[in-house]
């Protein structure tokens, strides 16, 4: 038997874990309470991935940056890109995420493995250019059926 410290840290508390916990209650969130079509590691054609892009029944996209920690929020530089491609854009953290680092202006959901609640709505953005919007959309369906069927991933996606 292992002793305590012996014993590999637990998911939840890695990085990774502290991610895959606030993504599956963001999810649920989306899914269940909002009723939208969500997709994980969606990558955008600036070459960019959004943690969670949503699609709700009016064809409007909300875009989720995960952070599961201070440093992850510190180091990263990417984060203003997204907000050019989608009609909403939030952070989701965990509980116990230092929440007064993140910009007041963003959009702010709080998660847990299990469920999620927007503690800030996301500010208003100028609507999606048609023409862009289209291509989301399009690149959302096609990404979703290969995803579905278990193929592989489009060229352009």
């Amino acid at each position: 038997m292992m002793d305590d410290e012996a014993k590999p840290p637990a998911a939840g508390n890695s990085v990774a874990g502290i991610a895959a916990m606030v993504a599956a209650g963001t999810r649920r969130m989306l899914e269940e309470a909002m009723d939208m079509a969500v997709l994980a590691e969606f990558p955008l054609a600036s070459g960019r991935r959004a943690d969670l892009m949503a699609l709700d029944a009016r064809g409007q996209f909300t875009l989720i940056e995960i952070k599961s920690g201070a440093a992850d929020f510190r180091t990263d530089r990417k984060w203003p890109e997204y907000a050019d491609w989608a009609d909403r854009f939030l952070f989701a953290v965990a509980p116990d995420f230092p929440q007064q680092i993140l910009p007041e202006d963003e959009g702010l959901i709080l998660a847990d493995a299990f469920e999620a609640a927007i503690l800030r709505e996301a500010k208003p953005r100028p609507p999606l250019a048609p023409a862009r919007r289209k291509a989301l959309t399009l690149r959302f369906a096609r990404i979703a059926a290969r995803r579905l069927s278990g193929g592989t991933m489009p060229r352009d996606a």
